[in-house]
């Protein structure tokens, strides 16, 4: 997908890029009308600018904190947690929640009632979301049917699960399992299918609980995850039922990032630099000195972080240009699923009060940046 031409309106800076190859809860939707309210956003009449989601239906701001947001492949729906007791009417006992936002009708749904323990997933194509929750002495994950308000938990028996990965559709959900109670069990990379009576599949077992986070391609048919006590990175193909890696090779270590929605492109971390591996030829786009946080689902444009902090907190890269956007001058964060198809939109973080117009709560609040 071919970016817009250079006359758009967002703020953007070029640079040369210097590259190296190498070898189920209820859920509530809440009527709403949309807000024509300053404080939601700013944008130009190309629909380019930033947007505060972190609102109510009728554009008043949060009034307590939002974070760790995911977004759709269109860029329409956005998932976060929020402790704020001011985004639907069924919020008002407060504690951390989940919240989805649609940007078409300017509505939120609280996603159930139970507090997350870790940022929420949603799919690709925005009808499933899942996230993990305390449940008495172990983790669970909850996933819901957005269109049904259907919900079903993961088949983790007497086990903590968490670290959800969803494939486009939200038929597959990659996920970590360990027991708390029998620390030799370990822990275990799983699929589960939801078309096949919620099966679990094996990725990986390891004899230790360090972090391996997996990520799911969007068919479901790759996982990238990593050994955390070894610092490596693997990438399991489940059509062909063989695993490839360590991917970023023999003599450094690695940590896992996001896999693209092709199942083609594996972002990793190594040292102070970003990797890009290419899982068809074997070979890594290096992208020095800075931290990637996300890729888009085409697997073109990587969300990083520099580790310069005297220019912008959050930029967007163009790996086949090699030109970069600013998603945020002001100070940002954001994690992975945070950027759209084709770069389009990337949500963030912030607690910057001059981001758009109107920012008086005090609190972090979640943005997106539309490039065109």
């Amino acid at each position: 997908m071919n970016r817009p031409s250079t006359t758009r309106r967002a703020r953007r800076v070029r640079a040369a890029l210097s590259a190296a190859v190498a070898a189920c809860a209820v859920t509530a939707a809440l009527p709403a009308t949309a807000s024509a309210e300053p404080a939601a956003g700013v944008t130009d009449d190309s629909g380019a600018g930033v947007e505060r989601i972190s609102v109510a239906a009728d554009g008043i701001q949060a009034d307590d904190n939002s974070t760790g947001a995911s977004i759709t492949h269109d860029g329409r729906r956005i998932v976060f947690s929020s402790s704020a007791k001011n985004l639907t009417p069924d919020a008002s006992t407060g504690g951390e929640r989940v919240f989805l936002r649609d940007r078409r009708t300017q509505q939120n749904q609280r996603m159930g009632n139970l507090a997350p323990t870790q940022p929420p997933v949603i799919s690709g194509d925005g009808e499933y979301l899942g996230y993990a929750h305390q449940w008495i002495n172990d983790v669970r994950i909850r996933q819901y049917q957005v269109r049904t308000g259907a919900t079903a938990s993961l088949n983790c028996s007497a086990y903590t699960c968490d670290q959800p990965s969803l494939s486009a559709d939200g038929r597959y959900t990659a996920h970590v399992i360990r027991s708390i109670r029998q620390p030799s069990f370990g822990q275990r990379v799983l699929v589960q299918d939801w078309n096949n009576g919620g099966a679990n599949e094996t990725v990986a077992t390891f004899d230790h609980t360090q972090p391996s986070r997996p990520s799911i391609s969007g068919d479901g048919r790759y996982v990238a995850y990593q050994d955390g006590k070894a610092k490596d990175v693997f990438v399991w193909d489940r059509t062909g039922g063989t695993t490839s890696g360590p991917i970023e090779g023999p003599s450094a270590e690695a940590t896992l990032v996001q896999l693209s929605n092709d199942g083609r492109k594996a972002v990793y971390l190594s040292g102070s630099d970003t990797y890009v591996h290419d899982v068809s030829t074997g070979t890594a786009q290096l992208v020095p000195n800075v931290r990637g946080l996300a890729i888009d689902p085409t697997g073109r444009y990587l969300l990083y972080a520099p580790h310069d902090t005297s220019g912008p907190s959050l930029t967007l890269r163009d790996l086949r240009a090699g030109t970069d956007e600013i998603v945020s001058n002001q100070p940002a964060s954001a994690g992975t699923d945070a950027v759209s198809a084709g770069g389009r939109d990337v949500v963030f973080q912030s607690a910057t009060d001059d981001i758009v117009p109107g920012d008086t709560n005090g609190k972090t609040d979640i943005f997106v940046r539309r490039f065109y």
